[in-house]
């Protein structure tokens, strides 16, 4: 594929565009479609620049991350949070390294498709039924709010 284009497009040119080197990540999750009634979660770390900024050209994806979560979740919303934790887990490893290389990083967007997960993270949701989440899951709302982490909701395809 790459000799064919090099020979319909003799001129072709490829172009590097610096960017800020600021991580930004995707959060997933399946609800109970695994054996023994286990959820799967997934994330995807890319590099960008500002965060704020729409129209930012993303970069090629620099680390994805799937697996089986350990627990038996009792809700999507529940799946979801367990995604979002496994997601800010490895998203606090990269961070790391980035800013030990000399590339500070603000609090990293973290895009999920479940309203109820982004509102535990943030703290916007009022929690009734959900006491039985495990604890370790508010460690997520606990580095929102040291802004390592902004979580953020867009809606799934």
């Amino acid at each position: 594929m790459f000799l064919d284009f090099a020979a319909t497009n003799p001129d072709a040119k490829l172009r590097y565009k610096r960017s800020k080197m600021i991580l930004h990540g995707h959060s997933d999750a399946s609800y109970l479609n695994e054996p023994h009634a286990r959820s799967r979660s997934a994330a995807h770390f890319f590099m960008s620049g500002d965060p704020t900024d729409d129209k930012v050209m993303h970069n090629g994806g620099v680390l994805t991350v799937s697996g089986i979560l350990k627990h038996v979740m009792s809700s999507a919303a529940e799946a979801e949070t367990g995604a979002l934790f496994v997601t800010c887990k490895e998203g606090t490893l990269c961070r790391n390294t980035l800013q030990d290389m000399g590339h500070p990083q603000p609090a990293t967007p973290i895009t999920t498709d479940n309203t109820t997960a982004a509102g535990i993270a943030n703290r916007t949701v009022k929690q009734k039924k959900t006491r039985a989440m495990d604890m370790r899951f508010y460690w997520l709302a606990d580095r929102v709010k040291q802004r390592r982490f902004d979580i953020g909701w867009e809606p799934g395809e």
